[in-house]
């Protein structure tokens, strides 16, 4: 018996040899042939007298490869940013306007990000060596945010970091695109490791270390999130390094990158057409209310007295894939303006049960809000991006993805998490004096009445038109 399994631990670690070898030190077709005195001994017949091992089927092992470069990506994001809410004036005693200043830093991360992806990395460097080197810098940054003791500090650390870490989703993207035949089917399946990181993130957080339970929040243990999402990012800078080599793509002198088409003014000629204006302006509005939800949402959950918070948060990513399996019959059903309408409602809805919700009998109406994220998301982000794609056709199709990008992660959201962080501070009085859930209310209340005024606006202005474009399940 100990001869036998003495065999296949040498056998398993001579594969393993052959695997390591064509991965990290070849990245090309091996082939690894054991002799057939070696085979005579294996404790089952083998028909051939040679094990030949073809790479073990690369295109595996660049899936993996993808996939786990995707869920590090997003857990890293997932780790920290969904309890910041919580964090800062919890840990940092910040006020409003802090923490609205801190969200903001997203927003400025992705209207700079174009530039660092569009003007240099595509243009210089290796996609997967600058994803490593951004990830390693952010890494330490996210280490200093975990030893920051003020705001001022911590805002300066966070700063940086978003500029650094939003151009990361775009090279992710472009590392993957660039290793498929087929990216509309294959890119879904990568794409969804990502999603899976972020809830991964999430349950960890709630289940597992229990640092969002409330004597834990009180004993400042949320700010062990970012050494958990510095130890990540460690993690996925030194795995870059074995990514599939993505060098920059020669281009033409005609096809050169321009300041104007890294920020997407080449697709303002769209604006022509009335519909795509109509919807390029519902889409900054729409991100105003949006912004409440990252901002406040794990807060309010936590002040209310539900527990396991950022782990009961995830239902609204499981939501997302749920709902992005449904957008296609909807969207053939129904048509582009209802699809979109009805992610503007199911934001108004939300925010309504939010606001007369609670953590005890009424708590289903929290956990529906929650739910809601799927259709939130997928029904006018992802149909916006069809819409656009649509619209744009082969010549502006970067660009105008690069234009409503800016317009909402980047205009949208900075001008929401300033308009968030000035409602919580306007009622902030109410929150002494009538008590926590009024104090929510009030604030829930002011973005579910922007969601539903934009959704009318769209009504009322958007001409409905058929979309020829739909999207794949």
């Amino acid at each position: 018996m100990a001869n036998k399994l003495s065999v296949w631990v040498k056998v398993f670690s001579e594969i393993l040899i052959a695997i390591i070898r064509c991965v990290i030190i070849e990245k090309k077709n091996y082939i690894y042939t054991l002799q057939k005195s070696f085979i005579n001994n294996l404790p089952i017949p083998i028909c051939s007298t040679h094990i030949v091992i073809k790479r073990f089927h690369m295109k595996q092992i660049v899936r993996f490869q993808l996939s786990f470069m995707m869920f590090l990506e997003f857990f890293i994001w997932g780790a920290w940013f969904v309890t910041l809410g919580r964090f800062l004036p919890v840990n940092l005693n910040a006020t409003d306007a802090e923490i609205a200043n801190v969200f903001s830093t997203q927003s400025w991360g992705a209207i700079i990000a174009p530039f660092i992806v569009g003007m240099i990395a595509d243009r210089f460097f290796n996609a997967e060596r600058m994803l490593a080197l951004l990830h390693l810098v952010g890494a330490v940054l996210m280490y200093q945010m975990y030893r920051a003791d003020e705001v001022s500090g911590f805002f300066i650390f966070v700063l940086v970091y978003m500029i650094l870490y939003m151009p990361t989703l775009a090279l992710v993207n472009s590392i993957s695109f660039r290793q498929m035949k087929n990216p509309e089917k294959e890119f879904s399946y990568i794409r969804l490791f990502g999603t899976v990181g972020w809830i991964v993130a999430g349950l960890l957080i709630s289940f597992l270390f229990k640092w969002d339970s409330s004597e834990a929040v009180e004993q400042g243990m949320l700010k062990n999130t970012f050494l958990m999402a510095s130890i990540a990012s460690l993690i996925l800078g030194l795995f870059s390094f074995s990514l599939p080599k993505t060098p920059p793509v020669k281009l033409q002198d005609s096809e050169k990158t321009s300041f104007s088409s890294v920020i997407g003014l080449d697709a303002v000629k769209l604006f022509k057409d009335k519909n795509f204006l109509v919807f390029f302006i519902s889409s900054v509005l729409i991100c105003i209310p949006l912004a409440f939800y990252y901002q406040y949402t794990n807060l309010f959950l936590g002040e209310v007295g539900m527990e396991k918070v950022t782990g009961t948060m995830t239902i609204g990513q499981i939501s997302e894939v749920g709902f992005l399996l449904l957008l296609p019959v909807f969207f053939k059903r129904f048509g582009f303006k209802k699809t979109i309408m009805v992610g503007m409602l199911a934001w108004a809805v939300r925010y309504a049960l939010f606001a007369y919700g609670d953590a005890g009998s009424l708590v289903f109406m929290l956990l529906v809000g929650i739910a809601l994220h799927g259709i939130c998301y997928d029904f006018f982000f992802v149909s916006g991006q069809i819409f656009t794609d649509f619209k744009a056709g082969e010549k502006y199709k970067s660009s105008a993805q690069g234009l409503i990008t800016l317009a909402t992660y980047g205009v949208g959201q900075l001008i929401g998490f300033q308009v968030a962080g000035y409602v919580a501070g306007m009622y902030k009085d109410i929150k002494d004096t009538a008590g926590v859930s009024v104090f929510w209310q009030q604030v829930w209340i002011v973005p579910a009445i922007i969601a539903a005024v934009v959704m009318i606006l769209f009504m009322v202005f958007f001409r409905d038109e058929k979309v020829e474009k739909v999207p794949a399940a």
